[in-house]
């Protein structure tokens, strides 16, 4: 079913979380007098409300850039490296990408993992839902992470045919 329209505040939560990941797929610097408004309406994600938000808002930032750079208007260094981000977690002991809501709720160990194309850690949200974690298996969701957001970067640079 379809959320109303408004901040409240799992909406403002996930704003502020697409706006400091996206932030970093920029230089602010080249950017000088120019705003931009990436508005996010997720239409299915099935729990992946944020990781859908960053991984797409990415795209649609990356377009305005790219047409802002097509005008002359910013260099092509404005635009830095893409960012993604995915869902992983524990289920009965198990690492798992991009969970469902099925098992998402049952989860012992929730992380949203955002990173950039070349690896470097953007943000991580993580909760112990069930059990406590090892270093061990955080390590172990962080690769898992790192690969699933390496296959939605290929998606995204494939999408903006680059």
């Amino acid at each position: 079913t379809r959320g109303r329209r408004g901040q409240n505040g799992r909406a403002k939560e996930i704003s502020r979380l697409l706006g400091r990941t996206l932030r970093q797929a920029v230089d602010l610097e080249r950017l000088r007098g120019f705003a931009i408004t990436v508005d996010c309406d997720v239409l299915q994600a099935d729990g992946g409300t944020r990781t859908a938000a960053i991984t797409g808002g990415y795209v649609a930032l990356a377009q305005a850039m790219l047409k802002l750079v097509a005008e002359g208007k910013v260099p092509r260094e404005a635009l830095r490296e893409p960012v993604a981000a995915v869902s992983v977690g524990l289920v009965g002991g198990q690492a798992l990408l991009d969970l469902p809501y099925v098992e998402d709720s049952r989860a012992d160990v929730d992380l949203n993992v955002a990173m950039t194309a070349s690896g470097h850690l953007v943000e991580i949200q993580g909760t112990a839902e069930g059990a406590t974690f090892s270093r061990a298996q955080l390590d172990e969701l962080l690769n898992l992470a790192e690969k699933g957001i390496g296959e939605l970067v290929a998606k995204q640079r494939e999408a903006l045919d680059l």
